[in-house]
């Protein structure tokens, strides 16, 4: 598939909105009789997939589409049916949804907010997508769940880990399955204690956006209330590919620790460049160096190679969890596909079956009938266990993973090990929690 090319209705064509039969979009269009933005009138209902194809975080946006297609395909009744054979929620038949036949369409984000917004705003108004899914980046959700409060349309977001997300930046329209800094700095902290002491000097390199900056607090302020200062906090604009000059000064600061708040190409080039510096091979304080990594995905893993081993960081899922739910996905995405998923994948995936799960049982295609079925929501059988939707901020709570670079992978999808299963109580905050707070959550807005 080119990057240019468009998935419509399942089919790769080039070309995005040219010729016949595309739908008419009801969004702005005061004369309308809908509803709601994009109701669908046919036997069918129109999907926008909203993921990076290029740019730092192409890595985990082509996993996610393989994702979202693989759910597209069980939505409709293909395959071996996947998650529908372990969700609690019994509402999914295989027939669509709602009766209608499910259809999507791609674009790409480009890890830019403003082309995902350009991307989102195409696919609602010339495609009439009725739901977005996807981003690899909180700049791009949090830009793209903006966009679809506006639109009306539901936000499912994929890969975000910016408190913002659901914090000072949550909209009602929006909606995150996805685990965010404040939980990988629960999940992290009593580990790196364990393991490191208490006595730990931790300098920090930020990627310089919206995810880097909650991330870095978030770590920062767990890491402390176990005894740990934080000595230097250092923003890396998003687009470096050579962090050298950032981690030069890191050896005359006496800090005996590197945290690596980034993500994707940029984790990769950071670690390599921090290895290079033979940053693990140093003691300083009395103590062997050592580095973190809040946030990893399998994708980073693989790119970093060795360089990750015995590196502790945090994870929303994992394909070697051994619930039934993972099991399923994993089983159908393996024979798909030929390799395991990516945790960016299952987001997406488990997304797109939240959203087709809450308008079976809203019994609409409504936004606020199907932000109703999703508040307050509580499931299982999608990965890591028991699962709620809380209904104060749209954020999703369920168990986090602490994991470490392999020390003997025996292939190149083992890179990482699973070291604690935080328990979703131990990660959990109240809605007005200071790292959360500003913004409002609003009213659900129907659009059309």
């Amino acid at each position: 598939m080119t990057k240019s090319d468009v998935t419509r209705r399942g089919v790769l064509k080039s070309g995005a909105f040219a010729g016949a039969g595309v739908a008419l979009p009801t969004i702005f269009t005061a004369s309308s009789a809908a509803a709601y933005t994009n109701e669908p009138t046919g036997g069918s209902v129109t999907l926008g997939f909203n993921v990076p194809q290029t740019g730092p975080y192409a890595d985990e946006g082509n996993d996610e589409l393989l994702a979202q297609q693989l759910a597209v395909e069980h939505l409709n009744g293909e395959g071996d049916s996947g998650c529908l054979n372990t969700f609690t929620s019994k509402a999914l038949k295989g027939n669509g949804i709602l009766g209608k036949k499910v259809e999507f369409v791609t674009g790409d984000t480009q890890t830019k907010s403003d082309a995902a917004r350009a991307s989102a705003k195409s696919m609602i108004e010339k495609d009439g997508a009725i739901m977005i899914n996807g981003g690899s980046s909180s700049g791009v959700a949090i830009a793209v769940q903006g966009l679809c409060q506006e639109a009306g349309v539901i936000f499912m977001a994929g890969l975000t880990h910016s408190n913002d997300t659901t914090g000072k930046d949550k909209k009602a329209n929006g909606f995150r399955h996805f685990f965010n800094g404040y939980m990988s700095g629960a999940a992290l902290a009593p580990v790196l204690e364990k393991e490191y002491g208490k006595e730990r000097r931790a300098y920090h390199l930020t990627a310089d956006y919206t995810w880097g900056w909650t991330q870095q607090e978030s770590i920062a302020a767990a890491t402390e209330a176990v005894g740990w200062e934080t000595v230097n906090n250092v923003l890396t604009p998003l687009a470096s590919t050579d962090f050298s000059s950032y981690i030069a000064p890191v050896l005359n600061s006496g800090a005996d620790v590197l945290v690596l708040n980034h993500y994707g190409g940029n984790m990769v080039n950071s670690l390599t460049n921090a290895i290079q510096f033979g940053l693990l091979d140093k003691v300083v304080n009395n103590k062997d160096f050592k580095i973190v990594v809040p946030l990893y995905s399998e994708l980073m893993a693989a790119g970093a190679g060795e360089n990750i081993k015995g590196v502790f960081g945090s994870m929303n899922w994992n394909w070697q969890l051994q619930d039934e739910g993972t099991k399923a996905f994993v089983k159908s995405f393996g024979e798909k596909y030929g390799k395991p998923p990516s945790n960016s994948a299952q987001t997406c995936y488990a997304q797109t079956l939240l959203y087709a799960d809450a308008c079976e049982r809203a019994g609409t295609f409504n936004p606020c009938g199907v932000a109703e079925a999703l508040e307050g929501f509580e499931f299982d059988g999608l990965g890591n266990g028991p699962t709620l939707y809380r209904a104060d901020d749209h954020q999703c709570f369920k168990d986090v993973l602490v994991v470490k670079g392999a020390e003997n992978p025996t292939n190149a999808y083992d890179t990482l090990e699973i070291v604690e299963k935080t328990p979703r109580a131990q990660v959990e905050y109240a809605p007005d929690h200071p790292m959360f707070a500003g913004g409002d959550l609003g009213s659900c807005n129907p659009g059309a």
